[in-house]
């Protein structure tokens, strides 16, 4: 279960050819770690991802391990993503 939920994470920079600038990759990443956002909102946003019961298992698994963090730690990874896809903000450090 856990190589599925690594494997779909290294698959969304490819479809969006890599890197920042890909509004899907963007859209994911932002609603991963909103706790807002429920498991059957971001179910349906990966939905075209979604092409067996192993899949959506995993994506709930990992939105379930966003949903039960503390607010700093999502402030944490928020900032990580910027850092590893903005690479803008490589020049400064």
């Amino acid at each position: 279960m856990k190589l599925l939920i690594v494997l779909m994470l290294a698959a969304l920079p490819l479809h969006c050819y890599a890197g920042s600038g890909c509004p899907l990759l963007e859209d994911v990443i932002s609603k991963t770690i909103d706790p807002q956002v429920s498991k059957t909102e971001y179910k349906e946003l990966l939905q075209e991802f979604i092409d067996n019961n192993a899949t959506a298992n995993a994506i709930d698994e990992l939105k379930e391990c966003f949903l039960n963090q503390t607010d700093e730690t999502l402030r944490d990874v928020e900032v990580f993503m910027l850092l590893v896809y903005d690479s803008s903000l490589c020049d400064l450090y």
